[in-house]
């Protein structure tokens, strides 16, 4: 049990850091939206958002998202298509039909679709690539697929689940509908809207918000190449521990709260850069401690420097090739990121003076994102814990984001507001312990500079100790006793 604690709080710090890339998240709301529009239709029992879609189900999202449902059912009925999938049902069939003959999906043999098959996320990432205008073979391939959509910043939601659901295809899908073109011109939502296959009434709640969100990325653009901000946060928590330990019984409340102040910049070229400076100061109500945290990253090497020790150590990539990576960004810039639309309850955008400020509130999404990054993280962490069974859930509260941006359309500042609470069990047969935490923060960050404009100053690295590890170490902080 003498580890139960460390692992919780890392658990909690990494999903904190992590939390924008992965999800285990139920999108009800973005699937009642696009139900709105007609895109996506339930049955008795709802959305079966928990369930894997079939490729059938597939095949008739991508023909709404061509703008030709109504096409492929009248032209179907006319006789003027046949359908060659003799396993795929009335309601299908047409959608099906369609495909096969505009050549945009085949089957799994001359007769048969698969259609009653589950999806992949790979088959349905294809399908949106398709639907944007991309070519097969000529953007992408199969194998590169989910890469090269990940560079549009189109985001499959079920990357850390594993399991692709009916969940994940609404998110994908409303990521798509806020996605540009491959020409450029406009995005796919407002095509459709254009076209006349989807009502622009109905459309307004998702259009306005595409399009308040497309302003507020496009004042920020210039953080993909570099960033330079200040950060001041305020962090609050209550801390509760109960159960027993080594047969000692313990019921423990703490609370405290921390001051963070510093800068932070990053440098997103061909060799990334970073440099970080903190100042943390936390109190327990009867003690404060102040402490000075200093990190840099430069050619591939991390330094690290707090109070008198200093280290130096090789930084992994896990083999990522930094040449793909380039080409990444570089094919991601000027890009409209639709990523976090899925995530997003509502958006609102106030005059305030000569700025607009821009307010986000995040959906249940966003706080089941969080609770399955948790998961993950919990399962890498107690992969070595033999016969230490554990259970956490995180809820997120209160998460408000603002945006501050100036008369030329260039962010000037940010805001969270948010409340994390976590429950947490652990049992090794003999102890157990239950934790609850319940932190608050609020946290503004001003711009400094983006793109090229930021320039990292670094140190003279030559006094930092070169560690592989050790539990003096930088890397050694996981494997430290918090008890």
């Amino acid at each position: 049990m003498k580890r139960f604690l460390t692992i919780l709080l890392t658990t909690l710090a990494l999903a904190g850091l992590l939390c924008v890339t992965a999800s285990a998240a139920s999108f009800d709301g973005p699937a009642a939206e696009l139900a709105a529009i007609g895109m996506l239709k339930g049955g008795a029992g709802g959305f079966d958002l928990d369930k894997a879609p079939t490729r059938s189900q597939a095949a008739i999202m991508l023909v709404r998202l061509f703008g030709a449902e109504e096409e492929a059912k009248a032209a179907y009925a006319a006789g003027e298509l046949k359908c060659p999938f003799t396993d795929v049902n009335g309601t299908a069939a047409p959608f099906a039909a369609w495909l096969a003959d505009k050549g945009l999906a085949s089957g799994t043999s001359e007769t048969a679709f698969g259609g009653d098959s589950p999806c992949s996320a790979k088959a349905y990432t294809i399908f949106l690539l398709r639907a944007l205008g991309y070519q097969d073979n000529v953007d992408f391939t199969a194998a590169t697929a989910q890469e090269f959509a990940m560079g549009l910043g189109l985001l499959d939601t079920s990357a850390f689940t594993g399991t692709f659901l009916r969940d994940d295809l609404a998110a994908m899908t409303y990521q798509a509908l806020g996605m540009d073109l491959k020409d450029g011109k406009t995005y796919l939502l407002k095509s459709l809207i254009e076209s006349g296959a989807v009502d622009a009434a109905a459309a307004k709640p998702m259009t306005d918000k595409i399009e308040a969100y497309r302003a507020l990325q496009a004042s920020g653009a210039g953080a993909a190449q570099g960033l330079d901000t200040t950060v001041d946060a305020k962090v609050a928590m209550s801390f509760s521990v109960k159960g027993t330990d080594g047969g000692t019984s313990l019921d423990m409340t703490q609370k405290a709260e921390a001051a963070v102040q510093g800068r932070i910049q990053m440098v997103l070229d061909k060799d990334i850069q970073m440099a970080m400076d903190m100042t943390v100061t936390a109190t327990d109500g009867e003690t404060t401690e102040t402490e000075k945290m200093e990190y840099w990253l430069k050619d591939g090497t991390a330094y690290v420097r707090s109070g008198e020790e200093a280290y130096q150590m090789p930084m992994s990539l896990s083999g990522m090739d930094m040449e793909s990576l380039t080409a990444l960004m570089e094919q991601s810039t000027g890009q409209n990121y639709a990523a976090m639309l899925p995530f997003i309850d509502s958006i609102t955008a106030k005059p305030s003076g000569e700025n607009t400020v821009y307010t986000l509130k995040l959906n249940n999404a966003f706080a089941g994102m969080i609770n399955g990054l948790a998961d993950q993280i919990l399962g890498v962490l107690m992969s070595e814990e033999e016969g230490l069974d554990m259970d956490m859930s995180l809820t997120l509260d209160g998460s408000t984001v603002t945006y501050t941006v100036d008369k030329a359309g260039i962010l000037k500042s940010a805001a969270a507001d948010l409340t994390l609470k976590a429950d947490m069990k652990a049992s090794d047969g003999k102890d157990s312990l239950t934790v609850g935490v319940s932190m608050g923060m609020d946290m503004t960050m001003d711009v400094k500079a983006m793109g090229k404009a930021v320039k990292i100053s670094f140190p003279d690295f030559s006094g930092f100790e070169e560690i592989l590890g050790g539990a003096d170490g930088p890397t050694g902080i996981f494997a430290t006793t918090a008890y």
